[in-house]
């Protein structure tokens, strides 16, 4: 269950926000590009054409097995993007020292900055932009521990694992609109441990494993997905028994929780 917020934060993260309705969303798992290679098979004509045609599929198959590893330098990341690979970028250049702000998963000037100044340092074209070279570099200089994720992760299933999975990545894009509304503190991590606002977190139930569909519901959030179009709030009218909460206007209700502006 969700609690009343009681502070607004407007930090220099605001920047990392800017634009937000104009993302654009990487889906989730690896960083990778996945290429589709087709090949039509037309009549065959003759024995030769229908080896040709054999030899053309299975090479086809096979580059696309390739091109689909999994790869950090197959994606290019850049300012407007929002997803889990922007959170991992964030952290790694946090580890570095190049990124001093909160971990958003937005691609902002915050972020830009800090991706300019690692390729200063690395002898690499300072364009802000992480393409392969980047990517590949950040990689090789620190391990990607996706603690924000495993923290996102954590909320899900102390809040909701007993929900559907829509339900699930709901209670993950609150967290995520809390972090891009300028009401909350701009950060994935400080949005979560806020004083008093998660049930989760203040029972103990944050401490145990999540799940893998938990996982996927936080993946699934920080790539962009909001079954409650905006929400800022959520409570189980069953059990809540704040006014303040059953006062708001329920913008809809997902399995047992109401989930509010």
């Amino acid at each position: 269950m969700i609690k009343r917020n009681f502070e607004k934060n407007h930090t220099s993260e605001m920047n990392e926000k800017n634009m937000i309705n104009q993302q654009h969303s990487v889906s989730g798992g690896s960083i990778t590009v996945s290429r589709k290679v087709t090949h039509q098979r037309g009549r065959k004509t003759n024995k030769r054409a229908g080896k040709v045609g054999m030899l053309l599929g299975t090479c086809a198959m096979a580059l696309g097995l390739t091109v689909a590893a999994p790869s950090a330098g197959a994606q290019k990341l850049e300012q407007g993007v929002r997803s889990e690979h922007v959170l991992q970028l964030q952290e790694q250049l946090s580890d570095l020292g190049y990124f001093d702000a909160g971990m958003t998963g937005y691609y902002g000037a915050i972020t830009k900055s800090a991706v300019r100044e690692f390729q200063q340092a690395q002898g690499l074209s300072a364009d802000g932009v992480a393409g392969p070279k980047t990517l590949n570099r950040l990689n090789h200089k620190v391990k990607a521990e996706g603690n924000t994720l495993r923290q996102l992760a954590k909320l899900i299933h102390g809040e909701a694992r007993g929900e559907s999975f829509e339900g699930q990545v709901a209670v993950g894009a609150v967290v995520l609109n809390r972090v891009h509304s300028g009401e909350f503190p701009s950060s994935i991590p400080k949005v979560i441990f806020q004083k008093g606002q998660f049930t989760a977190v203040d029972d103990g139930q944050f401490n145990q494993k999540p799940t893998a569909t938990s996982y996927k519901a936080a993946r699934k959030a920080l790539n962009g997905a909001d079954p409650t179009h905006g929400a800022l709030y959520y409570y189980n009218p069953k059990i809540a028994t704040s006014l303040w909460s059953k006062s708001r206007p329920t913008l809809l209700t997902i399995g047992q929780h109401d989930f509010t502006r």
